[in-house]
């Protein structure tokens, strides 16, 4: 299955951006615009005629994922033990970190005859967090474990002594290079595989928002030629920490697309007739804690793609672009459920409501129904991912809906 392969290389934003160019590059109907800023990346399918009347249509999807990033002097010698201290990037799920086989990889800057080059590098080392033995924490199954980020998450990486782990990223650059700096993240080394009786499941790690990454992009890859609307792709980096930042959904970087795409175009004008779908995972009901969700709001895994709303506008959906979400799926005969989080608990929000307001178009905020979200290994249905892919490919084959 593709798509397991496209897990399996995305392991931090960098190669998720790689993996989507890739994706992107078997286009059907000919070459697309793409730009790219830190982790991030947007594309554009031209119309065939633009003129004063083009709209946009617009996927948004994200390409971080919460994660354990190594900080810039990460070594910690303990108990004979190399061990790398991280710093949290996001909200994972700490205990579903311990006891995996990590790797590790990202991006580095480094010089080289007076230029900085940067290179995507994934190691084919493994480290490890190993728990306590139940033996040294006897009420672990009672109360709970409880873990410290600070001190319960250094890694094991050698038993070699003396050893910095920039020097061992140094080896991964060409002869003579310096290296200035560096963006690295461990992962779940685990390949993404099916479960479930008739292999109904994906089980794997980075799913949110992996998932709709791929989705985007896989439509975008097949979509034809539009006769006057403008196709856009755009894949954010930070979602998981806010977006306000250069390459986030808080920045300027789709704007500036858009304006440079499109210069003949009344942008302000256009987008307000245009629509996006903002795509990223939604709680699946989950069967063992079904009081977590609000009973007649709790979608189904393998039962259709989730409209997410939220009366504190934690989504951008509204009754108008709901309204043309529900007119797409009932066209292209895409199965949907909606979403609401209980009155009691936090709702987390996305990409949708920054764009939206920003740019001034109609957003609806829509993802695949999941369990273990925010979990090292996550879990999501076969049969949502394929009816999200035919909801971003009805959106790019149909004209706006007035």
């Amino acid at each position: 299955m593709e798509f397991l392969d496209f897990l399996d290389g995305s392991v931090t934003p960098y190669h998720t951006v790689e993996g989507i160019r890739a994706l992107l590059s078997q286009s059907k109907a000919g070459k697309l615009k793409i730009w790219e800023r830190g982790g991030a990346l947007v594309a554009v399918r031209e119309p065939q005629e633009a003129c004063a009347d083009s709209k946009f249509r617009i996927a948004l999807a994200h390409t971080d994922f919460p994660a354990l990033k190594v900080t810039p002097n990460p070594d910690v010698r303990s108990a004979g033990i190399q061990t790398l201290h991280p710093e949290i990037y996001g909200s994972p799920i700490y205990t579903s970190w311990l006891d995996r086989d990590l790797g590790y990889a990202g991006i580095l800057a480094y010089g080289v005859r007076g230029k900085i080059e940067t290179k995507v590098f994934r190691s084919d080392k493994l480290v490890r967090i190993p728990q306590l033995a139940v033996h040294l924490n006897r009420g672990v199954n009672q109360d709970g474990l409880k873990v410290n980020p600070q001190t319960d998450l250094n890694a094991l990486w050698t038993s070699r002594e003396g050893v910095r782990f920039v020097d061992a990223l140094k080896g991964e650059l060409p002869e003579g290079a310096e290296l200035l700096d560096f963006d690295v993240q461990f992962f779940d080394a685990q390949p993404a595989r099916l479960g479930g009786l008739d292999n109904e499941w994906i089980y794997s790690g980075r799913l949110d928002n992996l998932s709709s990454c791929h989705a985007v992009a896989l439509a975008m890859a097949n979509a034809p030629v539009p006769r006057k609307d403008y196709l856009v792709a755009a894949f954010f980096n930070n979602e998981e920490v806010g977006s306000e930042t250069r390459e986030g959904a808080g920045g300027n970087f789709l704007r500036s697309v858009l304006e440079e795409v499109a210069p003949d175009v009344s942008l302000n004008r256009a987008l307000a007739s245009s629509l996006a779908l903002s795509i990223d995972m939604a709680h699946a009901e989950h069967p063992n804690f079904t009081q977590k969700h609000e009973q007649n709001h709790a979608p189904i895994l393998g039962e259709g793609i989730v409209l997410k709303t939220n009366s504190q506008k934690r989504y951008a959906s509204d009754v108008f672009s709901n309204a043309r979400f529900k007119m797409l799926c009932k066209e292209a005969e895409i199965p949907y459920q909606t979403f609401v989080m209980r009155n009691d608990m936090p709702c987390g929000s996305t990409v949708g409501p920054t764009v939206s307001s920003a740019l001034g178009i109609p957003t609806v905020d829509v993802g695949e129904p999941m369990l273990s979200m925010h979990s090292i290994r996550e879990m999501t249905a076969v049969k949502d991912h394929e009816s999200m892919i035919g909801l971003v490919s009805a959106l790019y084959g149909r004209e706006i809906l007035a």
